[in-house]
């Protein structure tokens, strides 16, 4: 599991003070992108080699609201990886440790032309990479 931390910005909150509902999945996708960035398949990496990521599923349960200026940890994992839909999961924490948000985002591989991308058959590294990240998980 990969630790990621946002810090609320006053932007992000609504006229009550708390935070929008709509930023936790931007942060979801901030931690995944640093997640990947740190596992040496960060998204330019993929795009050069005409592997496009597009994202088929997305869900949020919001347990806590956060605010301005405080610090959450999200952390990420992969939940699930068949070669073609990347699944991963999400946990954000406050600075005390209360759980404010749970979600998962799932991801298609598809090629240059917008078509489904077996990883496993085109790129065996980046699928064995995948699965370690999974294993790794439980």
């Amino acid at each position: 599991m990969d630790e990621y931390v946002h810090t609320v910005q006053y932007y992000e909150t609504d006229k009550m003070g708390v935070t929008h509902h709509s930023n936790y999945i931007r942060w979801m996708e901030e931690a995944r992108v640093d997640f990947l960035a740190r596992a040496g398949w960060d998204y330019k990496r993929l795009e050069d080699m005409g592997i496009v990521s597009a994202v088929v599923s997305v869900s949020c349960e919001f347990k806590r609201p956060t605010t301005f200026s405080d610090r959450i940890t999200v952390y990420t994992r992969v939940t699930e990886f068949k070669g073609i839909v990347l699944v991963f999961g999400y946990e954000m924490k406050d600075a005390e440790g209360a759980t404010v948000c749970t979600g998962t985002t799932s991801h298609a591989f598809l090629n240059s032309e917008g078509r489904p991308l077996s990883i496993r058959k085109k790129y065996p590294e980046i699928y064995e990479a995948f699965c370690r990240m999974t294993d790794a998980e439980g």
